[in-house]
């Protein structure tokens, strides 16, 4: 009797290893939580990282970002391992590229261009998929050089004029195009949108802002009772989604926006600035923290830089520090040198004391505090309702 050979038909996920420099002023631990975030963009992509290199340098090398010593350590360990991606933290100028391709003979990413694959796969309206292609060219734009290495041997003379450099330049062209054409779609799209939030009436509006992955589409179902998509993934949420919501007598219009993150190319900030319009326009912003991440701090600063870059830094800012059910206590040395557990109630505690701006300590998922979060936040709009519509008695 034959054997039946059975074969394994499952798509297995791209392997990867990741490839970071620490220059000066940034520390061995900053840089490996920089890596670990990397390393969950990699696995939202669909990725499986399987090791990762550092190296110091007082700046990145201009031909191959790490050195060639470094470079021959990766190519070993991805030809022993059988990797298919090496992914860099930063980006990569188009000869370093071009360089490190060469070298590795293995597909090359940068953090830009791996953010940019993630932002293409969640993007499902119109407005982000051009959003998302507009970003895309503009990336691809400078790099078009690397894609045409195979006509390197047909160049011409002198001016190197051959067939290769006429192709680039067709392609440029066509770029540039498409290029005008994505921008002249998303102002339209951009005068559709303005118009809709001018048809919206006289109500207040909030907008849900934070970093990627902080909980702010289940805070968004948890109050407007809406189906937004929930994943532990970044940049899970993409499009602007807007609720009209009632607390109590109380309507106003709730926004969740896509998520903040460090490093975040800036083209791509650039390209997203419409989305980001409801921020801009928002009357209150929800700032959502996950305190549960050891480096919360420092996400805050991230999204209070991008806020302060689409100048809305200056509105009413309610902070929520989510998901303290899966708080677990630091530990930080005290003043006689011995380690200190800094508990939720001494944060708390601490953060009253610094800040004046509201903030709330909840776990949306057990749905803990949410009845405080609920009036604290009907309290702010019922007075700026007040404010702005003195007349409009439609509430009461």
């Amino acid at each position: 009797m034959a054997r039946i050979k059975i074969h394994d038909t499952a798509i297995k996920p791209e392997t990867a290893v990741l490839v970071s420099v620490i220059t000066q002023g940034v520390t061995e631990a900053k840089a490996k939580e920089y890596l670990e975030e990397l390393e969950f963009l990699v696995q939202t992509a669909g990725g499986e990282t399987k090791g990762m290199f550092t190296q110091k340098l007082a700046f990145p090398d201009r031909a191959t970002f790490v050195g060639s010593g470094k470079l021959e350590e990766i190519k070993a360990y991805v030809e022993a391992e059988e990797i298919d991606i090496v992914v860099f933290d930063d980006e990569l100028s188009p000869s370093q590229l071009r360089n490190i391709e060469k070298e590795l003979k293995r597909k090359i990413l940068d953090r830009s261009n791996l953010i940019l694959d993630i932002f293409a796969r969640h993007a499902k309206t119109a407005q982000a998929k051009t959003q998302v292609e507009l970003a895309q060219l503009q990336y691809l734009l400078p790099r078009l050089t690397r894609l045409w290495t195979h006509l390197e041997r047909q160049r011409g003379g002198i001016g190197m004029r051959g067939p290769g450099e006429s192709q680039i330049e067709t392609d440029r062209r066509i770029i540039l195009d498409k290029i005008s054409l994505f921008k002249e779609r998303l102002k339209a799209i951009d005068k559709q949108n303005e118009t809709q939030r001018k048809n919206r009436g006289e109500m207040i509006r909030v907008a849900l802002v934070g970093y990627t992955n902080v909980g702010k589409s289940t805070i968004m179902n948890m109050i407007s009772k809406s189906d937004v998509l929930i994943e532990n993934k970044l940049f899970a949420t993409l499009d602007t989604t807007v609720r009209k919501v009632v607390i109590d007598n109380l309507p106003f219009l709730l926004s969740d926006t896509v998520g903040f993150i460090r490093k975040l190319p800036h083209h791509l900030v650039e390209c997203f600035k419409s989305t980001l319009d409801e921020v801009r326009e928002a009357d209150v912003l929800i700032h959502v923290v996950d305190i549960s991440h050891p480096n919360f701090e420092d996400h805050i600063q991230a999204v209070n830089e991008t806020l302060k870059d689409l100048k809305a830094l200056d509105k009413p800012v309610i902070t929520v520090f989510n998901k303290i059910d899966l708080y677990k206590p630091a530990v930080e040395e005290g003043h006689d040198g011995e380690e200190v557990e800094i508990t939720l109630d001494d944060f708390r505690n601490s953060w009253m004391a610094k800040n004046s701006d509201p903030a709330i300590f909840l776990s949306a998922t057990n749905k803990t505090n949410i009845e405080e979060f609920k009036q604290k936040l009907y309290d702010i709009i019922v007075k700026m309702h007040n404010e702005r519509y003195p007349y409009n008695n439609l509430l009461y």
